[in-house]
């Protein structure tokens, strides 16, 4: 399937402020991404907390590579789809 390394999962909350801007961000770069709601899925949670220290910071962007950022820049999101592409 092509351009799957060009798509991010984002873990999110409804409420968060950063995760809307940074969703209407990717929306404007289309960049394509999935929102995982880490109040509804526990696993989802546990994920977030595994990378952030134990934390439940959002937004989270796990990449195809595996590797995330937490509350990441665009330009951040850009520069890492960017290196997994080359």
């Amino acid at each position: 399937m092509s351009g799957t390394d060009q798509s991010v999962t984002m873990y999110s909350t409804p409420w968060c402020g950063y995760c809307r801007r940074l969703k209407a961000q990717f929306d404007r770069e289309n960049i394509a991404y999935t929102v995982v709601d880490i109040e509804q899925d526990p696993k989802a949670a546990e994920y977030v907390m595994s990378v952030n220290g134990g934390n439940q910071t959002v937004p989270t962007i796990e990449f195809a590579d595996g590797s995330a950022l937490t509350n990441p820049s665009i330009v951040q999101v850009r520069e890492k789809l960017g290196s997994l592409a080359a």
